[in-house]
């Protein structure tokens, strides 16, 4: 990922057409950029970010997404009815405890990170 001035970026790859790619995400529009080296990519993601604060501005809206606060989490079943368990179990509702698990989620980013490729380790046993 790519960061400046508070704007990230996804970073992709094509084989095909030995060029890095990619989009600044948690934006209104889609503004993408690419290059041929890192260099070249880094430095086209900073012009991306300010032709599109540029842009924004001059036509004055704000360039940040918004969000609403509530999103759909689709999960296996037996999940859902040991997460509905666990806040019972603890007295708060269902959407409570998911708060809660993205709070710890992103407390400790790193060690979610590790645990992304190795999908075991988050089922349930």
């Amino acid at each position: 990922m790519l960061q400046y001035k508070g704007y990230y970026a996804s970073i992709h790859f094509s084989g095909n057409d030995k060029v890095f790619y990619g989009k600044i995400i948690g934006i209104n529009d889609l503004v993408g950029f690419e290059g041929s080296s890192v260099r070249e990519l880094e430095r086209a993601f900073k012009e991306a970010v300010n032709d599109y604060l540029e842009t924004c501005k001059q036509a004055g809206r704000d360039p940040d997404k918004t969000y609403k606060g509530s999103f759909n989490v689709r999960v296996p079943s037996s999940l859902h009815k040991e997460a509905a368990l666990l806040a019972a179990v603890y007295n708060i509702t269902l959407n409570d405890l998911v708060k809660k698990a993205l709070i710890l989620a992103i407390k400790y980013k790193d060690e979610v990170s590790r645990m992304q490729d190795d999908t075991a380790e988050l089922e349930l046993t």
